[in-house]
């Protein structure tokens, strides 16, 4: 009976997502107008819920007057289940210390700022309370999107939700128990099914990568130039992965705001037509590719970012880092998670990434939880700490896209080679 429900639950949503209007890319001459907005109090009407199957959470910066702390404030819907009304309070204050940019090596203790965003949920308690209640409703069907307008960084795929035993909800990270996605600007009306070769960059030092799509037709690139003059190349093969495994950083100012050596400013003058005409899914394995900097230096203010550039130019979803991917343990991650997304073309991002995130969960119950940060014998525990480490990397790499969207890769075909790339080699 329960698997019954279920698959009708899946049904209605993915009707629902099919039938709603897809979106319309700019013509040739056409002025594009899928700009950020501006940040600010976000107008909040309660009366017009977005037109969606999935459960929805908005969140907004909350103004409480001048020279008051920085705040944050939710709205929610969902179907079903009672409409989350605009809430705010003292312990959604914009919380300087829970990004995943301390998830690095030399940072915060891993324990330590997992022990920080656990507090950080209770304080949420509201919010994490109607996604036990949509849980209850919906089970492992529920998908969730949140449109975070803020900037502050917050860890919703980290979010710790209380478990409630009695309806058998098991507790932990939202992203390990609940399909997540993200969005900007606007939430996603139309699922997309990107089919296709693997489109890639490759840092000198990362090239090894290449190793994760050996089963694919792949054309990689070694020189960034001609890796972004390729994403306007529309005489070639249809692509599904947009790839880049380079190095990012991120700073206060916009001119160090870089991925693979070009800055915000280079990347948002391109076109990028081809992820216009296949709705690519794009994965940016690099540094602080999913943060997003609150700048207005030009005269309007909006949070700039990778991600938000490659999702104006029509990629149908986007694989980002919301902090470092330099460790070991990082590296780990990405490739296990591009054979996650990549291994069942017909199961959702969404929930391959939760699948994935689910099963490095249990590894880190499997090792006791979250660690003192030292042993008995008063030294550090650094075998424990990388057991957290992984679980914070898992839950780092976000996903931008509609909740329904899944990805699809050419095979290539057995004992052909890989294509040169005319840039140069490594």
């Amino acid at each position: 009976m329960a698997d019954g429900r279920l698959r009708l639950i899946r049904s209605m949503v993915t009707s629902a997502a099919q039938a709603l209007p897809g979106r319309r890319l700019p013509g040739p001459g056409e002025a594009r107008t899928a700009e950020p907005r501006g940040l600010g109090a976000a107008p909040v009407d309660a009366a017009r819920p977005p037109a969606t199957a999935y459960a929805r959470v908005r969140v907004a910066r909350h103004h409480t007057g001048a020279g008051a702390p920085d705040a944050f404030g939710v709205e929610a819907w969902c179907a079903g289940v009672e409409h989350l009304p605009y809430t705010t309070g003292p312990g959604q204050l914009r919380p300087g210390d829970i990004g995943f940019g301390h998830a690095r090596r030399g940072g915060t203790p891993p324990s330590e700022l997992f022990r920080s965003i656990r507090r950080w949920s209770t304080y949420q308690h509201r919010l994490t309370d109607w996604i036990n209640r949509c849980r209850r409703v919906h089970g492992d069907a529920l998908q969730l999107v949140v449109l975070d307008q803020t900037g502050f960084e917050l860890p919703w795929e980290a979010l710790d939700l209380p478990p409630e035993p009695g309806a058998g909800l098991r507790g932990g990270p939202l992203g390990a128990l609940v399909d997540v996605a993200r969005w900007l600007d606007d939430f996603p009306d139309r699922a997309v099914a990107p089919d296709g070769r693997v489109l890639s960059f490759f840092h000198a030092d990362m090239t090894r990568d290449q190793e994760f799509f050996a089963p694919y037709e792949h054309r990689p690139h070694f020189g960034i130039e001609s890796f972004l003059n390729s994403l306007d190349d529309l005489a070639g093969q249809r692509t599904g992965l947009v790839y880049m495994g380079s190095h990012g950083t991120f700073d206060q100012e916009l001119s160090k705001l870089t991925l693979a050596g070009g800055t915000w400013a280079d990347y948002h003058d391109l076109d990028m037509r081809l992820l216009g005409r296949d709705e690519a899914l794009v994965c940016l394995n690099a540094c602080h590719s999913g943060r997003f900097l609150d700048y207005g230096g030009d005269g309007r203010q909006y949070l700039r970012g990778f991600t938000q550039i490659f999702l104006r130019n029509g990629a149908g979803g986007c694989i980002v880092s919301a902090g470092a991917v330099g460790d070991p343990e990082a590296r780990v991650m990405i490739r296990r998670i591009v054979d996650t997304v990549t291994e069942d073309s017909g199961r959702p991002v969404a929930g391959a990434l939760r699948a994935f995130r689910a099963e490095v969960y249990d590894t880190f119950l499997a090792g006791g939880g979250v660690p003192m940060m030292v042993k008995d014998d008063g030294t550090f525990d650094a075998d424990r700490q990388r057991n957290v480490l992984r679980l914070l990397y898992s839950l780092m790499f976000q996903y931008y896209g509609h909740p329904l969207s899944t990805l699809r890769l050419t095979a290539r075909p057995h004992g052909a080679p890989v294509p040169a790339e005319a840039g140069g080699r490594p």
